[in-house]
């Protein structure tokens, strides 16, 4: 009789180094705005000019989590992760002798690049090791992200208090490279041909009931994530410099945005139950409309505790969005291309991230507050709510018309 292998302790095991893994690698998309107020300063650029080493690392981060995540379907995740460690921690001790804020944003793109491998490639692998479970697993996974979030700025606060920017990335050098390479080391197994086999059979029930093709579902969630990332990104990217311009000062908004960030990953974790209750769409269409509503709730509000509160909200509203997509890859597509699909998904919205992240700098360069900046993201992520709702009623009617026939 053979031994499970999805949902099965070793899947559990495998779960809680993939968190430890995320948790550490992610630090490279986070560091970045704790420490925008004090590169604007040092190098003398406005604001948008400071948004692009942010812009830079999503980038990079975006690309990464396609190449990455091709090389994994094909090679394992271990050795992703040891060479991602290595390029993370060459672009942090390269980053801190910055002479420029030019030199800063090239080298902010190979953090991105290496960051990428704690991201998708990682969520992707995860995914084929549960089956019953697959949602609250990608949950945790990605929860890594946000706990990154939420743990980092804390700790950084006071080593840019203390010793300035470079020294939180000499610090960060350290512990990408002490960490990541040896609970890389310990998710060398690799999953069985038979495993894959029950997965794809799984995924080929689910895909008959989807009116489009897996390249244009691709495609359309693809451009979902782009547009919901564009939204996701001004309170994310510019609450630092938000409450800098408020008086509030940075340390204040680093707690903001490790708020907003805890509450994303309790976002995650429950969008994971839902996910393995009512399905990927679903999950990501409440997510995406929660999120639309706490962003409108960052336009009346600029008093400390109030901005406490808010990002809370939103951090509880759309933690669980991106995990939603990969858990709809993972749904309906094959599990030989996980890896590569989830990738473009997750470089989609990590694109929108970028761009938001710059553009919301632009607007607010233009207009002097980030009123209109809000504003912008809603726009984008009414678009989303759009596409999914497309994709929601299009695959229910097939669903209807199946059952009918």
């Amino acid at each position: 009789m053979s031994v499970p292998i999805h949902d099965s302790r070793y899947s559990w095991f495998r779960l809680g180094i993939t968190l430890l893994i995320a948790t550490v690698g992610n630090v490279g998309m986070w560091a970045i705005i704790v420490i925008m107020p004090a590169v604007q300063a040092e190098f003398g650029i406005d604001r948008g000019g400071a948004s692009l080493p942010y812009a830079a690392t999503m980038v990079g981060f975006a690309l990464g989590n396609l190449l990455i995540g091709r090389a994994v379907d094909r090679f394992g995740v271990t050795w992703a992760l040891v060479g991602a460690s290595l390029t993370i921690a060459a672009g942090f001790a390269l980053a801190a002798l910055s002479p420029s804020a030019w030199v800063l944003t090239g080298l902010q793109f190979a953090i991105g690049l290496g960051t990428a491998a704690s991201f998708g490639p990682l969520i992707a692998d995860i995914s084929h090791w549960f089956l019953r479970r697959r949602g609250i697993a990608v949950g945790i996974a990605a929860s890594g992200n946000y706990l990154s979030g939420a743990i980092w700025p804390m700790l950084m606060a006071g080593i840019l208090a203390d010793h300035g920017w470079r020294a939180v990335y000499l610090s960060l050098s350290v512990v990408a490279l002490c960490v990541m390479i040896p609970a890389a080391l310990l998710l060398r197994r690799r999953l069985p041909d038979e495993a894959s086999a029950l997965a794809d059979a799984s995924a080929r029930a689910r895909a008959g009931a989807v009116v489009f093709s897996p390249r244009a579902l691709m495609w359309l969630l693809a451009l979902a994530g782009l547009g919901c990332c564009m939204a996701m990104s001004m309170p994310q990217v510019h609450i630092v410099a938000f409450c800098v311009d408020l008086g509030f000062g940075p340390a204040v908004g680093a707690e903001m945005l490790s708020l907003m960030l805890a509450g994303g990953v309790v976002s995650r974790l429950v969008s994971g139950f839902l996910a393995d209750r009512l399905g990927g769409v679903m999950t990501l269409l409440i997510g995406s409309t929660l999120q639309c509503i706490g962003l409108f709730l960052y336009l009346p509000f600029d008093g400390l505790v109030s901005l406490y509160l808010v990002s809370l909200i939103f951090g509880l509203s759309q933690g669980g969005i991106v995990p939603s997509y990969a858990v709809i890859v993972r749904e309906y597509m094959p599990a030989r291309e996980a890896g590569a699909r989830v990738g473009f998904v997750m470089m989609a919205t990590i694109l929108g991230m970028a761009l938001g992240g710059w553009m919301s700098g632009w607007i607010y360069d233009v207009t002097g507050s980030y009123q209109m900046a809000f504003l912008n993201g809603i726009g984008w992520n009414l678009l989303n709510i759009a596409i999914i709702l497309t994709i929601l009623v299009s695959t229910r009617r097939r669903q209807s018309l199946r059952a009918a026939g």
